[in-house]
């Protein structure tokens, strides 16, 4: 840290020797900075400040009924589009300022001057903004700012309807494209509807089901008719081996046989009265059955008695039941036959329709996904035409924006620009700044020894001893008159500096 000490100490001495140069050049950048500030040209500013009010009334009212403009996002690109060349040259225009500009290179030239000196911010509250421009002439800043504030408020009422326009008229492609979709979809499913009709999903209930509905009834009726076949076949074996005829004594040996059945259902008719009433159709049947065999018994034994003294032959009655047994049997296997016929039809149409079901599923879902989907798009757009138009209603009829000038266009008589006081001092600084800077660069471009220490550093030799300068009264006079002419020298500078305050002072009281 010392060392670092002794180093800026050595600086200031070895600068200190230049400090006449110093002196001489803060003077030089002064008059020079002063001067410069003096002649600059004043510029007047106009300024106008403008609120911009989103919270109508019509806005909660109205929300998800109309579309609601992004103001925010809206008045910012407004606020952009205030310094682009459109807008730039309406205001050349209005003010005048394109009669001054004879060629190409001076429009271009004055344009450019006109963007720079616009300046559009936020005034520090939300919604409110200050349109400035800066000229020399005051009257033609204000100008200026009467025709930025016009644009404003005139582009700023005019592109929301310009808006709803387009998006009413895109809205409306949109929907005579997406009803032609929905109408050929619409044709293409009824079409699909009937060329497909009773394959369906969900018409007539699951065809996999009716397949095996299908499979077990004919293979129920196939059963059947086997098992009627085999009746049928075991009563013929039964038929041949009777007699058509009998004798009388056969006829009533065929009696017995009668007795026998009829023993038998009476006793199977009272196994069904232990379970039923008699009011039961397996009872009552059981019963007809024996009064039946009991009436033919007693035929069978009044002509058995009255053939026998004739010697005569009769019909053998088992024969007889057995030939219409067998003819109800044949009977019963045709209409079983027919039932198979049938049920075999039907299993096969099933079949084939089976195999066809996945790819009319797949059509079908495909055609009905395409339709809802143009469907849905559809009342979207209808929606979103009402919303629109509701909108362009709301917009055309109302302001949903409303621009409040707080402040008129406003020139102050005070120049806003240039700022002379500050200039002036930062001059005054920089040319103190700049003379101990050159006075710095002399001590080290012409190097001054010191002390020992910097003797030692330049020659790199040992330093063996010192002799120390006597100062006589004559020498020390003449460094103090040195030190009071740079003194002087100096505060001459510094006074100088508070004369060319008070004269800008007295200047811009006057103007």
């Amino acid at each position: 840290m010392d060392q670092v000490l002794q180093q800026i100490l050595a600086y200031a001495k070895a600068a200190w020797y230049r400090r006449w140069w110093g002196v001489a050049v803060a003077w030089l950048v002064c008059i020079i900075g002063w001067t410069w500030v003096m002649v600059l040209p004043d510029r007047y500013e106009a300024s106008a400040r403008v609120y911009v009010d989103t919270q109508t009334l019509l806005k909660p009212l109205l929300s998800g009924l109309a579309a609601e403009p992004n103001v925010e996002q809206q008045i910012k690109l407004m606020t952009r589009q205030l310094v682009s060349r459109p807008t730039l040259e309406k205001v050349s225009r209005m003010t005048d300022l394109d009669v001054k500009a004879k060629t190409p290179e001076q429009t271009e030239a004055m344009l450019n001057g006109l963007a720079s000196k616009i300046s559009i911010a936020d005034a520090g509250r939300e919604n409110l903004y200050t349109i400035s421009y800066q000229d020399a002439n005051g009257d033609l800043a204000k100008k200026v700012v009467q025709s930025l504030l016009t644009i404003f408020v005139e582009s700023s009422l005019g592109k929301t309807r310009q808006d709803i326009s387009s998006s009413q008229r895109f809205i409306e492609e949109q929907l005579q494209q997406y009803q032609q979709k929905l109408t050929d979809a619409e044709n293409a499913l009824k079409e699909f509807k009937q060329k497909n009709i009773g394959m369906m999903p969900g018409q007539g209930g699951d065809y996999y089901a009716k397949l095996a509905e299908a499979s077990g009834q004919l293979r129920q009726a196939q059963l059947d008719q086997q098992e009627a076949i085999n009746r049928r076949n075991q009563l013929k074996r039964q038929l041949e081996d009777e007699e058509p005829e009998l004798t009388a004594a056969a006829a009533i040996s065929s009696n017995s046989e009668v007795d026998g059945r009829i023993s038998a259902l009476e006793r199977q008719m009272d196994q069904l009265r232990l379970q039923y009433t008699d009011l039961h159709p397996d009872i009552q049947s059981t019963k007809r059955l024996i009064e039946k065999l009991e009436a033919q018994k007693k035929a069978d034994l009044a002509a058995a008695g009255k053939n026998d003294q004739a010697g005569a032959r009769i019909q053998n009655p088992v024969y007889q039941q057995l030939t219409i047994a067998i003819a109800e049997a044949d009977a019963t296997v045709a209409s079983l036959q027919a039932r198979v016929g049938e049920y075999q039809r039907r299993y096969g149409e099933l079949r084939n329709a089976s195999n066809m079901i996945p790819q009319v599923e797949q059509e079908y879902t495909q055609l009905t996904r395409d339709y809802d989907v143009y469907r849905q798009n559809y009342d979207a757009l209808l929606k979103r035409r009402e919303s629109v138009t509701m909108s362009g209603e709301v917009e055309s009829k109302t302001d949903t924006v409303d621009f409040r000038v707080i402040d008129p266009p406003f020139v102050p008589s005070q120049p806003a620009w240039p700022n002379r006081p500050l200039m002036l001092s930062l001059v005054t600084l920089a040319g103190l700044i700049a003379g101990i800077g050159v006075a710095f660069m002399l001590s080290q471009l012409r190097r001054t020894v010191t002390d020992r220490r910097v003797l030692r550093e330049l020659t790199g030799l040992p330093l063996l001893g010192a002799v120390s300068r006597v100062e006589t009264d004559e020498t020390r006079r003449r460094k103090r008159k040195s030190l009071v002419s740079y003194l002087a020298t100096l505060g001459s500078l510094i006074a100088a500096y508070g004369a060319v305050m008070v004269l800008q002072m007295v200047m811009s009281r006057a103007g």
